[in-house]
């Protein structure tokens, strides 16, 4: 897509200025710090079923009422603050998500106890040269949103206890935070 700007983009960033933001300045740039990586799976989680622009523009209020994705403050919401977030018209009130959330911030801190940080876990599933846009086809420039690393990243993440993770949602999560680059050719951004 040319943009008013004339620059080429993805056609998917349409022309809403936050979304247009989105892609030119954080969609596919890495993402190594943990509260911003544990704040990308979680919106990825909140994402579905919906559109990324309705979380967009939530994220302010997300950032708010989740103690600016502290997974080390989340892991010990109780149930009055998960009340208090289900009434939060603010941000997605599925008590499902939210509960996923806090379950997850529980579990990030297992595995940064194990493994270190979550930078280094999740790029350890950054795919092999071999798997690179094989899932991209390219006369209709259509992504495929199931990829072997985000099946492989989604059951790990299911064996350690996180939830809201599967294959989708964890392939978003890996274009977002720039594990895989998913850019269009030509677009200025890739």
């Amino acid at each position: 897509m040319l943009g008013a700007d004339g620059k080429i983009r993805c056609a998917w960033a349409g022309k809403d200025a936050l979304y247009l933001a989105y892609h030119d300045h954080e969609w596919g740039k890495p993402v190594y710090d943990d509260n911003h990586l544990f704040e990308k799976i979680c919106l990825e989680g909140f994402q579905a079923g919906l559109s990324w622009l309705t979380i967009l523009r939530k994220r302010e209020n997300f950032r708010n009422s989740f103690d600016g994705f502290d997974f080390n403050k989340i892991a010990f919401y109780d149930e009055e603050k998960i009340d208090e977030l289900a009434k939060n018209p603010g941000i997605i009130r599925h008590i499902g998500k939210i509960r996923s959330v806090v379950n997850n911030a529980k579990c990030a801190r297992q595995l940064v106890e194990e493994k270190g940080n979550l930078a280094d876990y999740f790029w350890s599933f950054q795919p092999p040269e071999s798997e690179r846009f094989k899932h991209v086809d390219y006369a209709t420039l259509k992504l495929n949103p199931i990829t072997p690393a985000s099946i492989r990243l989604s059951k790990d993440l299911k064996k350690r206890g996180w939830s809201f993770v599967g294959p989708t949602t964890c392939y978003a999560f890996m274009q977002s935070i720039g594990i895989v680059n998913d850019h269009i050719e030509g677009c200025f951004c890739r």
